[in-house]
């Protein structure tokens, strides 16, 4: 199992376009077989669960059955057809699922992995659905975690994304190790204390947790590629697509 998460930046002046994203891609993405999971997503302006949407970002997150499948998909599909078109940049991180806990729409979208021998660089998932009446609880709290993820250590980069404004969100973030990742979640008062109200206040109706091996990124992102420290002592990422 393959997942991709591709981010896309289009012109101020395409983002019309970006909108009409949202509604067609559906079509394409619900009729690939070899796609067995996929959303369309809306991104915050700050790397993390945001309240101010970004217009010229946008989010596409897909599972394949094999890396030949998404690596077809990305040379030849209508949807890359459509990023070279109108898109001023897009960036790709290819990941393989470690392990996964949660439900994403009733489904669990990377299988029932449960990869904890792993020791490397590492991408994690936070999503949910956030309920009505514990949005403001959730949106009162979540300012001082992201901050303070934003300058833990081992931070490496974060994308906020999300299926719609302010009540179904997530967090893909890359961390230089997994240790790293364990320090910020539960050596943190400030984050403990976050994780303790969620579950005291049930603040989700849903949610997911996800750790992923990345393997490849390609393409930039504002200019360039924030996982470049992570591959740039091996030619695995460059090797494994060709950019059309």
């Amino acid at each position: 199992m393959f997942v991709a998460l591709t981010i896309i930046r289009y012109s101020k002046i395409k983002i019309p376009f970006a909108f009409l994203a949202m509604a067609i891609h559906r079509i394409p993405l619900t009729l690939n077989k070899k796609c067995s999971f996929w959303k369309l997503l809306g991104s915050g302006k700050n790397g993390t669960f945001d309240q101010q949407a970004d217009f010229q970002q946008w989010g596409l997150l897909t599972v394949w059955d094999s890396e030949e499948s998404f690596n077809i998909f990305y040379k030849r599909s209508f949807i890359s057809a459509w990023w070279r078109t109108f898109a001023t940049e897009t960036y790709t991180i290819l990941c393989m699922p470690l392990t996964s806990h949660g439900l994403w729409d009733g489904r669990e979208p990377f299988g029932k992995a449960n990869n904890s021998a792993y020791n490397g660089p590492v991408a994690v998932l936070t999503r949910a659905t956030i309920r009505f009446n514990r949005l403001k609880n959730f949106w009162s709290n979540v300012d001082k975690v992201a901050k303070l993820m934003l300058n833990s250590k081992g931070y490496i980069t974060s994308f906020g994304i999300g299926e719609a404004p302010f009540y179904r969100q997530a967090t893909f973030s890359v961390w230089k190790s997994l240790d790293d990742v364990k320090a910020f979640a539960y050596q943190s008062e400030e984050h403990k204390e976050v994780i303790k109200k969620t579950r005291d206040e049930n603040w989700y109706s849903e949610e997911l947790f996800a750790r992923f091996k990345p393997i490849a990124s390609f393409g930039t992102l504002k200019g360039s590629d924030p996982l470049e420290q992570i591959f740039k002592c091996t030619d695995e990422s460059s090797s494994r697509i060709t950019t059309p």
